[in-house]
């Protein structure tokens, strides 16, 4: 059996739905497109990733001479309503960056470790564009919603490369859109209009990037009044421009079996619960599922405020008061806006309270937009 061969059904075995290989070749239209849009997308180029140094893998591992490239079906399970109005499906699936001790961290090492053992030296913590890896490896073609979709399963998947110093044997390429003719119901969809034409996305407008990518250090913790009445109860991600795909509705229909471990996750998550999260909360329902991007909760603390400022349910006034008492002033900036998108007698009578002792300027500019408002 060749060498390529060995590889591939190793990955099939490991759980992976498809496997492609390409060669180490620089990826220039996506440092184009990236180069093009640098403004828009200059909290990504900027960032630790390095993307545009990676888009030339041998530049980052002078001895690639393969990519090998794997689909991952990560929804081949039930995902809780309750979630799913919430979180993106990926994390929900914990599949997304998985640490090693996960059994989807554990996958993408075993994968390395038997590269290894066949003799192959394996490139460590390189990001590479992993759509256009995958749809120049045939094993997947492009939505306009810029998300890729594997044939027979659809954009609810997770895709894994690994550079080698391998020559291995080369796949034909899928680069093209497989939407529907004339279908914009993603665009249409998007509360935001993020994806401004098809294919593009303007990154600061997209609920995910509000929801995680909004951190000092990163775009800024700051989120326009505009988008936050706009992400309804996202708090980690958001697949509304997948759900309404054409493409997907075939799995979305699907009676799935159970995901226990979420079935457990369910019976005391909640947003308010997540506002006021006890240690024992972010270690047993946060960090199993959003261990990715956001590292402190204050973070996710201020994505629960607008969650429940958006459902503006007055049941929530007594949590979103607890919240103006924690010690982050960004969880209190946005439990004032919270309050003021309720509205109503007790919360403003709790705003009034908070302005008088509240020492932040940037929380004390909430309170009283939230009362004007209110």
């Amino acid at each position: 059996m060749s060498l390529t061969s060995q590889i591939k059904e190793f990955a099939l075995d490991l759980g992976y739905s498809k496997v492609g290989i390409i060669p180490a070749d620089d990826f220039q239209e996506y440092i184009d497109e990236l180069t093009n849009r640098s403004e828009m997308y200059a909290f990504y180029i900027q960032s630790p990733y390095r993307p545009l140094n990676s888009a030339k893998p041998r530049s980052v591992m002078p001895t690639a001479k393969s990519i090998i490239t794997t689909v991952y079906d990560y929804s081949q399970k039930e995902f809780p309503k309750e979630l799913t109005d919430i979180m993106g499906r990926v994390y929900q699936a914990r599949a997304y960056n998985a640490p090693p001790e996960h059994v989807n961290g554990a996958r993408t090492q075993l994968m390395r470790d038997f590269l290894r053992k066949l003799g192959c030296e394996v490139g460590e913590n390189i990001i590479l564009p992993e759509r256009l890896v995958a749809a120049k490896a045939g094993i997947v073609d492009f939505g306009r919603n810029n998300f890729a979709y594997a044939e027979g399963i659809g954009s609810f998947i997770y895709l894994t490369s690994f550079l080698v110093d391998q020559e291995l044997e080369y796949d034909s390429p899928t680069v093209e859109v497989g939407c529907p003719k004339g279908c914009s119901a993603c665009m249409k969809a998007c509360p935001t209009q993020a994806i401004y034409e098809p294919n593009k996305l303007n990154p600061s407008r997209c609920i995910p990037f509000n929801t995680f990518f909004t951190q000092d250090g990163m775009a800024g913790s700051y989120i326009q009044p505009e988008i936050r009445e706009k992400m309804g109860t996202k708090v980690y991600g958001c697949d509304i421009c997948q759900e309404v795909c054409p493409r997907n509705q075939a799995r979305i229909k699907a009676k799935l079996p159970e995901d226990r471990f979420l079935s457990k996750v369910v019976e005391d998550f909640s947003l308010a619960n997540m506002l006021n999260m006890t240690d024992e909360f972010h270690a047993t329902r946060i960090q199993p599922l959003m261990f990715n991007y956001v590292k402190e909760r204050k973070y996710l603390q201020r994505n629960a405020a607008i969650a429940l400022g958006n459902l503006g349910d007055p049941a929530f006034v007594p949590d979103l008061a607890v919240a103006m008492e924690n010690k982050e002033e960004l969880v209190r900036s946005y439990a004032a806006w919270a309050l003021g998108k309720i509205g109503g007698k007790q919360a403003i009578q709790i705003l009034k309270e908070n302005l008088s002792k509240e020492t932040s300027a940037a929380v004390k500019k909430e309170i009283k937009a939230a009362l004007f408002v209110s």
